[in-house]
């Protein structure tokens, strides 16, 4: 997979960036106006996070749902895909999951790419009444998750007995539109099990980490592939950080940390995608270096649009 694709994630409140915009419908025209200009940038993709609650505190701020938000914006724009970065997987059961994807996907004329991961935010789990499992139990959920809508997917019926679902001839109708299925994501870089589900599942993945921490992670997967007997390069490996640009070096500093939980704007540049043009084009020759093939970030000046569109016009081109 040597082709490189960006996606953007568009706002939908979880980090603050929706508050100074008085009322919920202007929050939601803005979201919506960032999203159609992501299309007409050229993005490939736009992303939303499975969250209801803001970070780093719940606010009492508007969070636009995940699902609702992907489902509206599929009949505004017409080529961009959809993605989640990532579904939460216990807030919602597998087969629930299955029609919600399979109709996204046909509404949407085939844009889908599935988002999945064990969930963390337990602050959230509490807060609407979910049982908060080990992660290993999460995990678990998770292959069961993926097992079961990957055969809704694509079987008349399906009955699974599994140690965290059962389901007993569920319908999926109708089925999605992209064959042999939609790209499964599977967001998460836990070595020992998050890792071992991508290589059994996902198409692609989806972990963090500055180049040295994103490269063992590969290597671990490496692992998992080679013991599930998988081919490690049939896996689009993707990073997803915060991106901040500016034309010059003197408003990049002058900007300062972005940073939601107050990190150092020294640490918070290095880890991101924070410079000029030319210098995030160096970092992102660097991820691609070491097998990233896919660059899916937040904009950290939302809603202002100037980095998505630096991004778009200055970087990009630069990889294609």
């Amino acid at each position: 997979m040597s082709d490189v694709t960006f996606g953007v994630f568009m706002p939908q409140g979880w980090k603050m960036e929706l508050s100074a915009i008085e009322g919920a419908q202007a929050k939601w025209n803005t979201a919506v106006d960032i999203a159609l200009l992501a299309e007409e940038l050229g993005f490939d993709s736009i992303w939303l996070y499975d969250h209801f609650h803001n970070v780093p505190r719940p606010a009492h701020e508007a969070v636009f749902e995940c699902w609702t938000t992907i489902a509206a914006i599929s009949q505004r724009t017409t080529r961009i895909r959809l993605g989640q970065m990532v579904g939460c997987n216990s807030y919602r059961s597998p087969a629930l999951l299955a029609k919600i994807t399979s109709t996204v996907d046909v509404i949407s004329g085939g844009r889908l790419d599935w988002g999945i991961g064990a969930g963390w935010y337990e602050l959230e789990y509490k807060g609407y009444g979910y049982e908060f499992p080990k992660p290993k139990d999460r995990i678990g959920m998770l292959r069961e998750s993926v097992e079961i809508v990957k055969s809704m997917w694509s079987q008349p019926e399906t009955t699974y007995e599994g140690r965290y679902y059962r389901l007993l001839r569920a319908n999926c109708d109708p089925k999605p539109l992209q064959q042999p299925h939609p790209p499964i994501w599977i967001g998460g870089g836990g070595e020992q099990l998050t890792l071992r589900v991508v290589a059994e599942h996902a198409d692609c993945s989806n972990w963090g980490g500055n180049p040295e921490d994103w490269s063992h992670k590969r290597e671990v997967l490496k692992g998992h592939c080679a013991v599930v007997g998988r081919d490690e390069e049939t896996i689009r490996k993707t990073w997803s950080p915060e991106v901040f640009i500016r034309e010059t070096e003197a408003e990049v500093i002058a900007a300062g940390s972005r940073s939601l939980n107050g990190e150092p704007f020294e640490s918070w540049r290095a880890n991101n995608l924070v410079g000029t043009p030319e210098q995030v084009s160096e970092k992102i020759a660097t991820y691609i270096a070491l097998g990233c093939s896919g660059f899916i970030p937040w904009c950290a000046d939302y809603p202002e649009t100037t980095s998505m569109e630096l991004l778009a016009t200055k970087v990009m081109p630069n990889f294609r």
